[in-house]
């Protein structure tokens, strides 16, 4: 088994790098089953033992292929999933938010039965249901812990208040929020507030969903169906905008011999030895790129470059969608 770098997220040792398993099931067009499939093992190959997936992926089929992999090689895993966002049965697609104590319940059981484990490693709601106090949520998880279901209990998305209120009912190891540079309103309040409380930080789309790659130069390069089209970061003005950002990305990476998205992923894992990025992708092609970052030191002039850029356009087309803050 080859090293590579750990970090910690409450007692459970994961690999610096995760693997987000979402575009091997839905959002992003159309996927290789089998070469998803590869690259699952080739990340396990290469020492990333952390997984992330959840129920609303491809409406329980991303839990599923991951689940083919867990079934010889659960002892490499540390596995993440999520409940909470009510997944279109047809489309697959978020179609409202359940965060009760009831749909926990039910949640739990077939999520442990489409990944074909008896125990979840860390356990997240996916997002703060407003109608539902977060106490009733949390309390709800907490139920999976002392029945040993889950090892540990996340949140995703939760504001600084979420969390006290939560880590009141009990300890949260992870919060899982979108964050790169792109996306960094989580941290004038959000990130200390985690650090405050012993929570680990786990970011997903460190690459900007793509855009921090320099792979991609117009919504005309994606598929029909991929849900980047909708976000206001890719359209029109805003596009134009944020690939002239990228362009300096690209120039930064050129003087260090790298690839942008390895300047992105560095830049993050830079940020402390509590943040765990999850970039997601179905290639071994893109997974190689991607791993390489933990070999990258960005010079302090690098970061101070770096941590100016900001990006045009909300991440969301509502905001709401995301926030889930007040519950």
């Amino acid at each position: 088994m080859p090293t590579f770098p750990r970090r910690r997220i409450g007692d459970l040792s994961v690999s610096a790098l995760g693997l987000g398993c979402m575009g091997m099931s839905n959002a992003y067009g159309p996927a290789d089953r089998t070469e998803s499939l590869a690259t699952l093992d080739a990340a396990l190959d290469a020492g990333v033992n952390f997984l992330d997936t959840a129920e609303l992926y491809g409406a329980g089929h991303n839990e599923s292929l991951v689940g083919e992999v867990l079934r010889h090689r659960r002892d490499e895993v540390v596995i993440a999933t999520k409940f909470g966002i009510t997944p279109d049965p047809v489309t697959a697609m978020p179609a409202g938010l359940d965060g009760s104590a009831a749909n926990a319940r039910r949640a739990i059981d077939g999520s442990l039965r489409r990944l074909g484990v008896d125990v979840i490693d860390l356990y997240y709601l996916h997002r703060v249901d407003p109608q539902v106090p977060i106490e009733e949520s949390v309390g709800a998880m907490a139920e999976f812990v002392a029945a040993g279901k889950v090892r540990a209990l996340g949140l995703s998305e939760a504001s600084a208040e979420t969390l006290r209120r939560a880590v009141a009912v009990h300890p949260i190891a992870a919060l899982q929020s979108e964050w790169s540079l792109f996306s960094r309103d989580l941290e004038d309040e959000i990130v200390p507030t985690a650090r405050e409380l012993g929570i680990a930080l786990v970011p997903y789309s460190p690459l900007g969903r793509g855009l921090l790659t320099g792979s991609v130069a117009a919504t005309t390069d994606l598929a029909d169906n991929d849900f980047r089209r909708t976000l206001p970061r890719w359209q029109a003005e805003n596009l134009d905008r944020n690939l002239e950002l990228v362009q300096r990305v690209r120039q930064v990476a050129e003087q260090l011999g790298v690839t942008p998205g390895q300047v992105a992923l560095a830049w993050l894992l830079a940020r402390g030895e509590d943040v765990i990025p999850i970039p997601g992708t179905r290639r071994r092609s893109n997974l190689t790129d991607n791993l390489g970052a933990v070999s990258v030191t960005l010079p302090e002039e690098v970061l101070a470059d770096l941590e100016a850029l900001r990006p045009a356009g909300d991440r969301y087309p509502d905001m709401a969608w995301a926030a889930g803050q007040s519950a």
